[in-house]
Formats: C-alpha cells, sequence, structure tokens
C-alpha cells in the first residue's frame, strides 16, 4: 500500500464527507489519518464472511488479506488487497474496490458496515 493510495482515499473520504454529511466517512477517514502504516488493520475475507450477510456494502479501513473463504456475495472497499482476497471476493460474485472507488460509487453511505 502506497503512500499516494492512502492520500488518495484521504481525500476522496474527506470531500465524501464534506459533500454528504455522513459519518461513516469521517470515522474511516479519522483511523486511516491516526494509524501509522503498520498499525493499519488488517482483515481477512474469513472474518468479513462471518460477519456480514449476503448483498452487504463493507469498509475496511486497511488491507484485506485471503486467508478464509468467501461464500457471500459482497462488495468490499478496502485501502488494498491481497491477490487471493482479491480473486476469493470475485469468485464468490462480489466487488473488491479501493476505498476511493468504494466512495464514489456509494456516496451516500446508507447500508455500508465498517470491519476493522
Amino acid at each position: 500500500m502506497s503512500a499516494q493510495s492512502r492520500m488518495y482515499a484521504l481525500k476522496s473520504l474527506r470531500k465524501a464527507y464534506r459533500e454528504t454529511g455522513r459519518p461513516m466517512w469521517r470515522a474511516v477517514r479519522k483511523l486511516l489519518e491516526s494509524a501509522s502504516r503498520s498499525r493499519i488493520p488488517r482483515v481477512n475475507v474469513g472474518r468479513i464472511d462471518n460477519l456480514v450477510s449476503d448483498g452487504d456494502l463493507v469498509i475496511v479501513p486497511g488491507k484485506v488479506l485471503g486467508a478464509g473463504a468467501v461464500n457471500k456475495k459482497v462488495v468490499v472497499g478496502a485501502l488494498s488487497f491481497s491477490r487471493s482476497a482479491r480473486e476469493k471476493i470475485v469468485e464468490a460474485g462480489g466487488e473488491a474496490l479501493r476505498i476511493g472507488e468504494f466512495v464514489s460509487k456509494y456516496r451516500d453511505a446508507k447500508g455500508v458496515k465498517m470491519i476493522g
């Protein structure tokens, strides 16, 4: 995860919060701003699968790793993904989006769950 991708995510979150006023975007931005590179949350796809329902929208203010299985069609937005995590999410019929893309697509933040 590069500094550029983190800065782009922060910029997207800041803009979305200013435009919509949704507290979700501010909370994710605060987590990303305060965490050092070594303290950014890492979440396994198996944990995501255990915590969500089919069709849910999930944002992870960190990296998604590939341990576990995904059996549900979910849309996941994260700072970065491991190759296996991205493959497992897509194979289950879901989407793996960078935070900037996720914020652009789901700007209203309705139904978005944060895991991390």
